[in-house]
């Protein structure tokens, strides 16, 4: 199928209209469960639906549900571009890893990295990604007006904005637009609806951003893409 409107248009609209519908996606399976995970000392792993994350054992699902906010950002665009069509997180976690997005050793698992991820994304999804070392709010802003995704780093407690965080970074939502003043934006640990699918005033989303990110423009690039089956090598445990 053709992509939405808001991704095959010419980008001449300053702003540009908000991306949308974006589905949410969780990189934990049981969305209910995130508050708890979070602050309620609840093992993330002691999860019922772990199955429905598509982790082909319940051990991948335990050594990676923290650490896949990337691939459920990158689900999430293209659920959006292809009409609800697109790999699950373990099929985009294997793909990834074939890129050097992620690594594990005796230390754990390192990454999402920016570089390795946006080849991935372009070779595999057709997805032109730009890596943003350092990116300011005007960039930000800039970039969502032009019509431009972005997966920006930002503290994990941005879902609680009434909150002041100990740091910057160190998780990836995905930014869809800009609405009145307003950052929109999917996170892929929101605790509560509305912030899985959330909003922020420029300067309050500013507390919470680490200063860089990727860059996703969806518009179709006009390469031919893979076929499926390039994209379903799954995780071993």
């Amino acid at each position: 199928m053709p992509p939405p409107p808001c991704c095959a248009d010419p980008r001449t609209d300053q702003p540009y209209p908000p991306h949308d519908p974006v589905p949410v996606v969780t990189q934990y399976a049981s969305p209910e469960l995130i508050g708890d995970i979070a602050y309620g000392g609840h093992d993330a792993a002691d999860d019922p639906r772990w199955r429905e994350s598509a982790a082909p054992t319940h051990n991948a699902y335990r050594r990676w549900c923290r650490h896949i906010c990337g691939m459920a950002c990158l689900r999430m665009i293209l659920l959006h571009r292809d009409a609800g069509t697109a790999p699950n997180l373990f099929q985009l976690l294997s793909g990834a890893r074939a890129f050097g997005a992620y690594t594990r050793d005796t230390d754990g698992i390192h990454g999402m990295f920016y570089d390795p991820f946006a080849a991935y994304a372009y070779e595999t999804h057709d997805l032109d990604a730009t890596v943003h070392r350092e990116m300011r709010m005007d960039e930000l802003l800039g970039l969502l007006a032009a019509g431009h995704m972005v997966m920006a780093s930002v503290s994990k407690e941005i879902r609680r904005p009434h909150l002041t965080p100990p740091r910057r970074g160190g998780h990836l939502i995905l930014a869809t637009g800009l609405d009145d003043g307003h950052i929109l934006f999917r996170n892929p640990s929101g605790h509560t609806p509305d912030t899985t699918a959330a909003a922020l005033p420029t300067e309050r989303f500013a507390t919470f951003f680490a200063g860089r990110g990727i860059s996703i423009d969806v518009s179709p690039t006009g390469r031919q893409r893979p076929a499926p089956h390039a994209r379903t090598r799954q995780v071993t445990s």
